[in-house]
């Protein structure tokens, strides 16, 4: 085990378990990944879901859940308000109660999914244009087949609560296409919402197979590459594929399969090890809940939490195994990441890690027995296990004799922090740039002297350093060249690579990866509308399960081109003509704070694109 982990040259533990796995001084979850269930369609049902969160979070647990399950507003109600709030309210909270629980000098990390179909879903989409709401939440919707084949043949679809419902009471058909359009150029704007191609990711999410056992996947992780049931978990490992590569850099480099076979086989193994570890740190939890000295009825709902938690885990036991330096390996061994040949080579890695980790699943399922509601006959010619199947018979005649120790196995999650630890790319991701300034979080409760270089929308301090791409510096060092237009990383950064291409990349990934994807399809600033409607439909058609496109400054990010500033930190501008402005400009309306003080921000808008912006404090701004 040390040598899989010596200098993270073979697998590395992500987050939770890298922080909670030996250590003996706080009492944590070593999960990555919570989701809860969607709240009961009351005040004690959203505060239920508002205290999950917390009690998650502050064991240093990310939660999602959905809130399909929350009446539109302006409903009947039995109580004295006589009609609903709506999604929106309960949105401020569950963001505000993540923001305020610290984790060891991070926060909270949560997602708020949502059906496509809710009345509100407009609602939804808008909310985070107002840039002081909903700022500790990610916010995603679940599209449906039926809402996306609407879209393609220009036809109506239903709006309907309860939105999975045949005989909905509140039922209104709109044009798809109206819809669409508002969701795709507030994600253009803003990088948000994110787009989750719901009946892609249940059809082919093998734990759904097991829905009558509580495996009904209901919403994601907080950053969308791992798909749940209520109350399950997941813990993430990542094994670094530019340590299989020989040769790097050279005429001769050469990816060495078998090795990653070994290392894959071996970790899977640590996963499921991973867990038992897992049910210890619940089984500490529950200690510790029971010795608190609050009143039992204090303390039942977080009790109650952590016994379903424990129960799911054990009943699956899922682990999400996945891969990182996926764009340092296409590059050690002179491919350039997008190209036709780079899509082919990616999904032989994939393919090798998904046939592997299922081999090493079923080996221990005979060691040590089958999760415990593996049913073999329930999985026949389920689409991605037959993939699976197809691609290694002996892991299928393992599978029906022996059946596998994990429900759901693999997915590729951010690897921000761990790509640091290991000096290589992050997860399936290019080289984002081979010089950027990196942001890093200031903890100002504990770093009160730290320098301050930026601050973001929702407050938070952040400093700023110039970092070089280690595959690069690697690169040059290799081959004594120093011309970046010569290396394997041309045209390769996250900037420069076709949207097509990068669509197909994730999709070829996909088709080996039971949970999802964590990618990002950049595209630059003057990306217009249509190509970013394109993108997202691309996404669906292959069967990608969900996309994610960020277009170049639609939002303040931690990795920054360094020439966005000069030598003296000054953002550079270039200047354009503009036509002359008319006598009355339609806007866009933001709050947001600047030095603790409430502000009102007017962007003027010209043919729906920034003309003007100006602003002023809140309490003398009448709207």
């Amino acid at each position: 085990i040390y040598e899989l982990f010596k200098d993270f040259k073979y697998v590395i533990p992500q987050g939770s378990p890298m922080s909670g796995i030996g250590n003996p001084y706080q009492t944590q979850s070593i999960s990555n990944c919570f989701v809860i269930q969607s709240p009961y369609d009351s005040y004690g049902g959203i505060l239920k879901a508002d205290q999950e969160l917390v009690q998650i979070a502050k064991r240093r647990g990310g939660v999602g859940f959905d809130i399909s399950t929350i009446r539109p507003k302006g409903q009947s109600t039995g109580n004295c308000a006589r009609t609903t709030d709506g999604i929106e309210v309960f949105m401020d909270r569950f963001s505000n109660s993540c923001r305020e629980v610290a984790q060891g000098g991070r926060r909270g990390a949560l997602m708020l999914t949502i059906s496509v179909h809710h009345p509100q879903i407009r609602d939804f989409i808008k909310i985070k244009k107002d840039l002081c709401r909903v700022t500790g939440a990610n916010i995603s919707i679940r599209l449906s087949n039926e809402f996306l084949n609407a879209v393609r043949d220009n036809t109506e679809f239903q709006l309907r609560f309860p939105v999975d419902s045949s005989d909905p009471g509140i039922s209104e058909m709109i044009p798809a296409t109206d819809l669409w359009n508002e969701i795709i150029e507030t994600a253009h704007a803003c990088a948000e919402p994110g787009l989750l191609f719901w009946d892609n990711a249940i059809q082919n999410t093998p734990s759904d197979i097991y829905r009558e056992f509580g495996f009904e996947s209901t919403s994601t992780n907080p950053c969308g590459e791992i798909i749940l049931s209520p109350g399950d978990s997941c813990r993430l490992m990542v094994i670094n594929l530019l340590s299989f590569i020989d040769d790097p850099f050279t005429k001769n480099a050469r990816f060495n399969y078998d090795k990653m076979s070994e290392v894959t086989q071996k970790a899977q193994r640590l996963m499921d090890d991973m867990i038992d570890l897992e049910l210890e740190q619940i089984e500490k939890i529950i200690a510790k809940i029971d010795l608190d000295p609050e009143p039992d009825e204090v303390k039942q709902i977080e009790k109650n939490l952590w016994l379903d938690i424990e129960t799911m885990a054990r009943l699956g036991r899922r682990t999400g195994l996945g891969v990182t330096a996926v764009g340092d390996a296409l590059a050690a061994l002179g491919i350039t990441y997008g190209s036709d040949e780079s899509i082919k080579v990616v999904e032989k890695l994939y393919m090798t890690l998904a046939v592997n980790a299922y081999r090493s699943s079923c080996i221990l399922a005979k060691e040590r027995g089958a999760f415990e509601v593996h049913n073999h006959d329930l999985e026949r010619d389920h689409p991605f296990l037959t993939r699976i199947w197809n691609a290694a018979p002996d892991v299928y005649e393992m599978s029906k004799k022996f059946g596998r120790r994990n429900i759901a196995l693999t997915t590729t999650a951010p690897a921000g922090s761990v790509s640091v630890l290991t000096q290589t790319t992050s997860g399936i991701e290019p080289a984002y740039l081979l010089k950027y300034t990196r942001r890093k979080k200031i903890n100002q409760e504990i770093e009160s002297n730290a320098r301050v270089d930026f601050v973001d929308d929702s407050g938070d301090s952040w400093q700023e350093y110039d970092v070089y791409h280690h595959g690069f510096k690697k690169w040059m060092e290799t081959t004594g060249l120093t011309d970046s237009d010569k290396s394997p990383y041309s045209g390769a950064t996250s900037s420069d690579i076709d949207w097509v291409q990068k669509i197909k990349l994730q999709a070829a990934a996909q088709k080996w990866v039971c949970h999802a994807i964590s990618n990002t399809t950049n595209v630059p600033a003057d990306t217009d509308v249509d190509t970013v409607k394109k993108i997202y439909m691309a996404g669906w058609e292959s069967g990608c399960k969900g996309v994610t496109v960020y277009r170049d400054g639609s939002r303040a990010g931690v990795l920054v081109s360094s020439t966005d500033c000069d030598d003296n930190n000054e953002t550079k501008f270039e200047m354009h003509d503009a036509p002359t402005r008319p006598p009355e400009l339609s806007c866009s309306i933001h709050h947001t704070t600047i030095q603790g003080e409430a502000w009102t921000i007017l962007v003027g808008l010209m043919d729906g694109r920034p003309y003007e912006v100006m602003g002023g404090l809140q309490k003398y701004i009448e709207i």
